[in-house]
């Protein structure tokens, strides 16, 4: 499990949005997300916020991002958030999830059935920063 800031790809980071509940690492064509353990991620309490304060920073171009999850430590998502996330008019070109345990890879498949893009998994940081790069 990497953490971003143990990477080579921290430093190319265009802007670091930081909050209590973890990190968001602002690039020019994708984002990554890393929250912190124990954290709930719901579309009231984080999921909303952090769309507006990106839609608000790229603008129009918010719907050709790709976000990316690397999902370091443990913590919730609610899969069926992505619903409101999409309702909202909100949209995205990708979705990649980096996971580093089994567990991580049936919860992915479980939050597919709810995100209306391509959503893809990898178990490392790097080929998640590569396919959003060349997607």
């Amino acid at each position: 499990m990497k953490c971003l800031k143990d990477t080579p790809f921290h430093k190319s980071a265009l802007h670091v949005l930081n909050y209590d509940f973890g990190d968001i690492y602002l690039y020019d064509t994708f984002v990554i997300a890393e929250f912190r353990a124990g954290v709930v991620v719901t579309w009231d309490h984080i999921g909303r916020m952090i769309a507006d304060e990106i839609r608000g920073i790229y603008g129009a171009n918010a719907k050709e991002l790709i976000y990316i999850s690397n999902r370091i430590n443990n913590y919730s998502v609610s899969p069926s958030d992505w619903l409101k996330f999409f309702a909202h008019n909100y949209s995205l070109r990708g979705y990649a999830i980096v996971g580093y345990t089994k567990r991580s890879y049936f919860n992915a498949l479980l939050e597919k059935i709810f995100v209306r893009t391509q959503l893809k998994w990898f178990d490392s940081s790097e080929p998640a920063i590569h396919w959003a790069n060349n997607s």
